[in-house]
């Protein structure tokens, strides 16, 4: 690829200006989301006591835990976890998303062992650190704008790394060290950047899906090219027979259990419980590993007999790559997930700090350093085309754009004129 000298200054002045902004917001996102990753190392051990119980006389059954759990929950019951072993207390869980309460049953004592909500735990106060900032609505903003700039960071930051002069495979992996320090940390930044440019694309496109603005818009493309999950995923207008028509009693929760046992689901299998008199059982398992074994099944709660399943290929192919990046943005494919994660999030954070060394040693006082272009540079049609591309992918990308496009067409050119009239 051969370079043109004006466009990698225009490239080189952007890619400063957006690092400027955004590195101290990267270095805090690659920290705490390395340190997020350690979730199940930390917590597995201050919750055993509530989540492991020890296997001795007889259990109570799922129905009789069931009651227990239901006198001594914050909010009415919704779903359990079916037990892998015989040292799992029974989980029972209440609300959803960050208002869910986890309530355990040791089925042998015969009592609650705990409650486990994730809102007050340490890693969820890291989770909210690393994805609003700590600032509700208004942080998430942030963080996607710093994203949507992030891709930018990386389309800029390759070309400008590009080799105009030949290549070196030296200069692949190591920075130079006898020329500087500011060279060195120069190279250091750009070198990182190389090796993880791919990878941190993968992991930004994992992240998207939670943030406001392209998180909506992405799930409105779901929803017109009905690429998302089947209305009938959550049981959605899934019915059983009515009490009215069969006379029956609902099933209790152990004849439940044992059919979802039968079933062999890899992974966790939970057991969400029926919404009111025409509600289902519905039977499904978290196998990230091997997502395509994941199954949603809905049973009539009278009779157990299937009345609807969905397997993983009847979701649309837009949900179905969605789970899988942000999956992995979380590195639960497995422990090769987990250290490639942990890798990304290293070389992230040292990335940003050799860029923002390297950019003190070159700065100059009174001067912010910001790369000059020659007034003859004239922006291509196809490199305009581009922008408006990536405007509409990421709209605070686009907007942020425009804000900066008319600073630089009107705001300096008052500025100029009002230095002009006092001086």
């Amino acid at each position: 690829m051969q370079k043109k000298h004006q466009l990698n200054l225009w490239f080189w002045k952007w890619h400063f200006i957006a690092g400027l902004i955004s590195l101290p917001f990267i270095v805090l996102l690659s920290i705490t989301g390395g340190i997020y990753l350690f979730k199940a190392n930390y917590e597995t051990p201050i919750y055993a006591p509530t989540t492991t119980v020890v296997a001795e006389g007889t259990a109570l059954s799922y129905q009789e835990q069931y009651q227990l759990a239901k006198q001594h929950a914050p909010k009415k019951l919704n779903a359990m976890v079916v037990p892998q072993k015989a040292t799992d207390a029974t989980a029972f869980s209440s609300g959803r998303f960050g208002g869910k309460t986890s309530l355990y049953i040791d089925p042998y004592k015969k009592e609650v062992t705990g409650h486990i909500l994730p809102k007050e735990s340490l890693m969820y106060t890291v989770q909210k650190l690393h994805g609003e900032l700590l600032l509700g609505k208004f942080g998430t903003t942030i963080v996607e704008l710093i994203a949507s700039w992030m891709v930018v960071l990386l389309i800029t930051g390759l070309y400008i790394w590009w080799p105009a002069n030949g290549w070196s495979l030296k200069g692949f992996f190591v920075p130079r060290i006898k020329q500087g320090k500011r060279l060195f940390y120069r190279d250091l930044h750009a070198i990182s950047g190389f090796w993880i440019s791919g990878l941190l694309l993968l992991v930004l496109a994992g992240g998207f899906p939670w943030t406001d603005t392209f998180g909506s818009n992405f799930k409105w493309v779901q929803k017109v090219t009905h690429t998302g999950y089947p209305s009938t995923w959550q049981g959605r207008g899934v019915t059983s027979s009515t009490i009215e028509t069969t006379k029956q009693q609902p099933l209790p929760l152990d004849a439940i259990v044992a059919m979802a046992k039968k079933m062999e689901l890899p992974g966790e299998v939970t057991i969400q419980f029926p919404k009111g008199k025409k509600g289902v059982y519905s039977i499904s398992n978290n196998h990230i590993p091997d997502q395509k074994r994941q199954v949603m099944i809905h049973l009539d709660q009278y009779s157990g007999k299937p009345v609807l399943q969905h397997q993983w290929s009847d979701v649309g192919f837009l949900m179905r790559g969605r789970m899988w990046v942000m999956a992995f943005h979380q590195g639960e494919f497995g422990l090769w997930n987990w250290w490639l994660m942990l890798f990304v999030a290293i070389l992230l954070a040292l990335m940003s700090l050799s860029a923002m060394v390297s950019y003190i040693l070159r700065k100059q006082k009174g001067n912010w350093g910001v790369p000059k272009v020659p007034k003859s540079f004239v922006v291509s049609y196809g490199l305009i085309a581009l922008l408006i591309v990536l405007g509409l992918i990421f709209p605070l990308f686009g907007i942020s754009l425009i804000i900066l496009f008319l600073y630089e067409k009107f705001g300096k050119k008052r500025i100029s004129t009002t230095k002009n009239v006092l001086g």
